[in-house]
């Protein structure tokens, strides 16, 4: 039996979208800019997909800008708003538990001259909103908090963040990493009082190498790439139309039936935390319940290393993770972990489980069944 639980890594695309995605490849491959026919029928793409996205956010579509993904994303909007609004101040804002893509950047823009806080979390993962109204001064220009936290699912009270930015300085921007909570929760900027949201396609069945930054149309922000002007001179470079278009349709699969997947995915949630927690010395991190994302699961298992059981599940065909896949080639502790405060002896011993719209009860009986069983096998290994 082969079982994927690595979907915060990526995702199985829709058949619908890879069926339409080589339609264009094949059919409908003129360039976008193109002025003759097939050109047009490209553009067409491009219009819907926008349409899809703005409708579903409640945002108007020359909010919208594609890029190549969630990194992208992340960049252009940290980068273009820190030096477009620079005369105004110098401190920006995020999280300990960010993605790479940004505490990377932050750690970029620090060396660059800019001065950065990073808000601490509780035990659960979550920020504190008094530690994030303790650090705006008169100097923050930008705020970036993710949605969902990609290692142990937990959700960051973004509503209550943009509402106390927005109270404390109207001009301060507050930019959203969505990409793990796009397709598992409605997300309404203007009503969140969110200026920048970043999404990738790979992550909701859609294809790898697209996503899309929202940018509300009273931000200020430069561009960090630089050619042909395609959207607006923000976004250079030709729009890569099939991706563009697989990403359309995988939004229009996911939210045509979101209550109902929802629903579905923490039923397998529950099932599989109640079940890893009849093994003896287990720790479930963040959020084990409903108070956390449906589709992550982060599980400490001591006296066990991560990647001796990560490969143990591999022999069995189940497919996990022993953290987030962009830093997974890096032998360090989990920055997430760390922060959370989880046992140093537990920093080596975790494995995220990680769930989709394909994933079964089958499947999630099969994986706690081979975790029974190796995990004592492990277990005495390792004491030998």
């Amino acid at each position: 039996m082969e079982v994927y639980l690595d979907n915060s890594a990526t995702t199985r695309c829709f058949d619908e979208v890879a069926e339409l995605m080589t339609k264009i490849m094949c059919e409908d491959y003129g360039n976008p800019s193109s002025l003759h026919r097939k050109g047009v029928q490209a553009e067409q793409y491009i219009r819907y997909a926008k349409e899809t996205i703005a409708k579903n956010l409640k945002v108007n579509e020359k909010e919208i800008f594609f890029t190549s993904g969630g990194t992208e994303s992340d960049n252009l909007a940290l980068r273009g708003c820190a030096y477009a609004n620079c005369r105004a101040g110098r401190h920006l804002i995020t999280t300990q538990i960010e993605h790479p893509a940004i505490l990377q950047t932050m750690k970029q823009l620090e060396e660059e001259g800019f001065r950065v806080t990073y808000l601490p979390v509780d035990e659960k993962g979550c920020i504190r909103p008094e530690d994030l109204q303790r650090a705006i001064t008169g100097e923050t220009i930008l705020v970036s908090i993710m949605h969902t936290n990609n290692e142990v699912g937990s959700l960051q009270p973004i509503e209550e963040a943009g509402a106390l930015i927005k109270r404390m300085n109207p001009r301060i921007l507050f930019h959203v990493d969505a990409v793990q909570g796009y397709g598992k929760f409605r997300i309404l900027p203007k009503k969140m009082h969110i200026d920048l949201l970043s999404v990738s396609g790979h992550k909701i069945h859609g294809p790898k190498g697209i996503g899309f930054l929202y940018v509300d149309e009273k931000v200020k922000i430069k561009p960090i790439l630089f050619g042909g002007g395609q959207q607006n001179g923000l976004r250079s470079g030709t729009e890569n139309v099939p991706a563009i278009a697989g990403l359309a349709k995988a939004i229009e699969i996911v939210y045509s039936k979101l209550d109902r997947e929802v629903e579905e995915l923490y039923q397998i949630k529950e099932a599989f935390v109640e079940g890893v927690k009849q093994i003896p010395d287990v720790f479930v991190n963040g959020h084990p319940g409903r108070d956390g994302a449906p589709h992550v699961v982060s599980v400490s298992f001591q006296g066990v290393r991560s990647e001796v059981l990560l490969h143990a599940l591999e022999d069995k065909g189940v497919y996990v993770s022993a953290g987030s896949a962009c830093s997974a080639h890096k032998p360090q502790p989990s920055a997430t972990l760390q922060a959370m405060g989880i046992d140093k002896e537990l920093l080596g011993s975790t494995i995220r489980f990680s769930f989709s719209a394909f994933t079964t009860m089958d499947e999630i009986s099969y994986t706690l069944q081979c975790l029974y069983d190796i995990i004592p096998m492990l277990r005495r290994f390792t004491r030998k």
